[in-house]
């Protein structure tokens, strides 16, 4: 995998102070993407062990609230495999930090059967506590929503929604 760009504090894509991954790699390429060089797999850096100490040591600090990760899109199938031990990692070490993913893919793509999902999909999302679903739509553009671009695309809580068999909303 490779990644776009990391912002070492964020407040503007979830909930809090973040440290946000910007992944490389997207087959959505939804029109007027903030993020359209991002679409080529091999754009940036790649993402490598130093790069996971380098994520882990900026998400630290008692003032980040977690880590964010977009890009591209991070549900593509080889993305979702690199992620997956990192976010366990991140788990493990940083286990009070939030994570938050937003895909241009919707719950029911995710969960169910699409071109999305994959063997690490299941697992990665239960990593997740906030999922930003749904492609950007420019038709839908909404510059007064929290944390998304178009107003088809939903703030979603991904613990609940797992238990539920259903999207649940992320109240905040």
């Amino acid at each position: 995998m490779y990644y776009g760009e990391i912002k070492n504090c964020d407040i503007a894509n979830g909930e809090g102070g973040r440290v946000t991954l910007f992944v490389s790699g997207c087959t959505n390429r939804c029109k007027n993407c903030l993020q359209p060089q991002t679409w080529d797999f091999s754009y940036g850096q790649p993402f490598t062990a130093e790069t996971e100490e380098r994520l882990l040591s900026l998400l630290s600090p008692s003032y980040i609230n977690g880590l964010t990760v977009l890009g591209g899109e991070p549900f593509e199938p080889d993305n979702q495999r690199a992620l997956l031990p990192f976010l366990h990692r991140l788990r493990q070490q940083l286990p009070d930090k939030t994570v938050w993913a937003f895909s241009g893919y919707t719950w029911e793509e995710l969960t169910g059967q699409s071109r999305a999902r994959c063997e690490a999909t299941g697992a990665l999302l239960s990593l997740v506590d906030v999922l930003v679903d749904g492609e950007f739509v420019e038709a839908l553009r909404d510059i007064s929503l929290r944390f998304r671009g178009s107003s088809n695309q939903r703030l979603l809580d991904v613990p609940a929604s797992l238990a539920a068999g259903r999207p649940i909303p992320w109240e905040g």
